[in-house]
C-alpha cells in the first residue's frame, strides 16, 4: 500500500474539493421516478424489487490498488467529501459504486457519480447532487432531475449473433473430471469451476433494453450495471444498514420444467440431496466463521430455502445478524464494503479451502474471470451498502459481451451433469442478451 499512498492522498484531497447534496424528491416525481431510464445505457444501477439507486456522471474514481484485500481507505475518500443531507439514511449522502475483480488481489475502481437517484421501500426517493464544493448548495437545488425519470428511447438492438464457448463440452467435462479426481484425493472439498461464452453481435449492445429484459425475467434478483458490466444476480453477498447485516448465499441447484407439479417434486429433490445439502453446508460454514466474530448476534437457519428463478431453483439460506453494539458506538463497525471483501470469494463460488480452490480455478478455468462472481453494488459514506455476487452477468464492450456461468464441485459431483448446469445458467442470460 505504501506505493500506491501518494495517488490515495491525491483521491482523499480531491474529495475534500467536493460538495454532496442531498434533497428528498417530491411525492410525485418519487411515484414515477424509474431507476432504469435513469441509468439508461451507459449510468450506474443497483435495484432489487424496484428499489434502490441509480446514477450517472463521474465527480470521482477511486483507486482499489489491492482490489478487496484493501478497502478502509473506501471511506476516508467518501468521509472527505462535504455533506449536506436532508434525509441522512443508508444510500443517501456521498456513494460508491463498483464492479471489483473476483480475484482477492487484482486491482479495481470505485466510482462516485455526479448524480444519485434512490428509491425506497417505503415509497420515498431523494436525489444527491455532487459537484465542486464551491457551487452553492441553493444552485444545486433548484433544478430536481426529473430529465431522466420518464423511459427514453433507444437506439436499434443487434439483430444478429454469433457464439463461441471458451471451450468444447468434451473438454468442459475433462475438466470437471480432473477437479473431481483431486478432491477424491484429499487436495480439496469443493472448487466452483466457470467457463464462459462470448456473444458477437451485428451491432453495439443496447445496455439499457438489456437492463430491463433482466428486470422482466429475473424480478427478484438484485439487476446492476457498472460501467459495462451488467447482469441480474440471485446472491446477495451482504448487506449493512445501520447495524443490521444480511446475506442471503447459493449453493445447489437443480433445473425447473415450469410446470408446477413437477417443480414441487424437482425442489423436494434438491432439498433431499446429499451431494447439494453438502455442498451448501460448505458455504454456510464460512459464513459463520467470518461474520460471528463481528455479531453479537447472527442467525443461520439450519435448513435452506429453495430460490427459484426463471428455468432453475438454487438452495439458499437467508443469513442475518446485528453488528457488535459497541463498535457500531464507537464508529468501528465494518462497513458493507469491508464485510464484502471480508466475505469474497465465498465457497459459493471459490471453494474450500479458499487458496487451494483459487489455484485450481486458475488452473482448469479456460479464461479468466475478471469481474465474474466478484462483488458488485455501492457503499456510502456511513458505511451503509449492498453487495451481490456478479452472477447471471455480462462484460458489454460495444458488440461484444463475454458471460460466464459455472457450478460447483465436490467429490460426487457427476462431469455431465455439471455440464447441464452451465447451459442452464447460461440459456437464462442469454434470453436477455440475444434477441434476434
Amino acid at each position: 500500500m505504501t506505493e500506491a499512498r501518494p495517488v490515495l492522498n491525491e483521491t482523499i484531497g480531491a474529495a475534500a474539493r467536493l460538495r454532496s447534496v442531498t434533497r428528498r424528491l417530491s411525492p410525485a416525481d418519487a411515484q414515477r421516478l424509474d431507476l432504469l431510464a435513469f441509468c439508461g445505457d451507459d449510468g450506474l444501477l443497483f435495484t432489487h424489487d424496484g428499489v434502490g439507486l441509480a446514477a450517472r456522471g463521474v465527480s470521482l474514481t477511486i483507486p482499489m490498488p489491492e482490489g478487496t484485500r484493501a478497502v478502509d481507505h473506501v471511506e476516508t475518500v467518501l468521509r472527505s467529501i462535504t455533506v449536506d443531507d436532508a434525509l441522512m439514511r443508508a444510500g443517501s449522502g456521498p456513494v460508491a459504486f463498483a464492479a471489483l475483480p473476483y480475484l482477492p488481489g487484482e486491482p479495481g475502481t470505485m466510482t462516485v457519480p455526479e448524480i444519485i437517484v434512490a428509491k425506497s421501500s417505503d415509497g420515498s426517493a431523494w436525489y444527491t447532487r455532487i459537484t465542486s464544493i464551491d457551487t452553492d448548495a441553493n444552485d444545486l437545488t433548484d433544478n430536481e432531475p426529473v430529465e431522466f425519470v420518464a423511459p427514453r428511447i433507444s437506439r436499434w438492438s443487434p439483430h444478429g449473433f454469433d457464439l463461441h464457448s471458451s471451450v468444447t463440452h468434451e473438454q468442459w467435462c475433462d475438466k470437471i473430471g480432473a477437479a473431481v479426481e483431486r478432491i477424491k484425493a484429499g487436495e480439496l472439498e469443493k472448487v466452483v469451476l466457470a467457463r464462459s461464452v462470448d456473444v458477437i453481435a451485428t451491432d453495439d449492445f443496447v445496455i439499457g433494453d438489456i437492463l430491463s429484459r433482466l428486470h422482466a425475467l429475473f424480478p427478484s434478483c438484485m439487476v446492476f450495471s457498472v460501467h459495462g458490466f451488467i447482469g441480474a444476480s440471485p446472491e446477495l453477498l451482504v448487506s449493512r444498514k445501520g447495524s443490521a447485516v444480511r446475506a442471503h448465499p447459493l449453493a445447489g441447484t437443480i433445473a425447473r420444467s415450469g410446470d408446477s407439479e413437477t417443480d414441487a417434486k424437482l425442489a423436494a429433490n434438491l432439498l433431499a440431496s446429499s451431494k447439494d445439502r453438502w455442498e451448501h453446508s460448505l458455504v454456510l460454514g464460512t459464513f459463520q466463521e467470518l461474520l460471528g466474530p463481528l455479531c453479537d448476534e447472527l442467525d443461520i437457519p439450519s435448513t435452506p430455502s429453495i430460490m427459484a428463478l426463471r428455468n432453475v431453483s438454487h438452495l439458499g439460506t437467508l443469513i442475518t445478524g446485528s453488528l457488535r453494539a459497541r463498535d457500531v458506538a464507537d464508529a468501528k463497525a465494518p462497513s458493507a464494503l469491508q464485510l464484502a471483501g471480508l466475505l469474497n470469494p465465498t465457497a459459493a463460488v471459490g471453494g474450500v479451502p479458499t487458496d487451494i480452490a483459487l489455484a485450481v480455478q486458475q488452473e482448469l478455468e479456460p479464461e479468466p474471470r475478471g469481474t465474474y462472481a466478484g462483488p458488485v453494488g455501492w457503499v456510502d459514506a456511513a458505511g451503509n451498502g449492498e453487495w451481490a455476487v456478479g452472477l447471471r452477468s455480462a462484460r458489454i464492450a460495444g458488440n461484444r459481451a463475454r458471460m460466464f456461468a459455472g457450478g460447483g464441485i465436490v467429490a460426487d459431483s457427476e462431469p455431465v451433469s455439471e455440464l447441464v448446469e452451465t447451459q442452464l445458467k447460461l440459456q437464462a442470460l442469454l434470453a436477455a442478451v440475444v434477441r434476434p
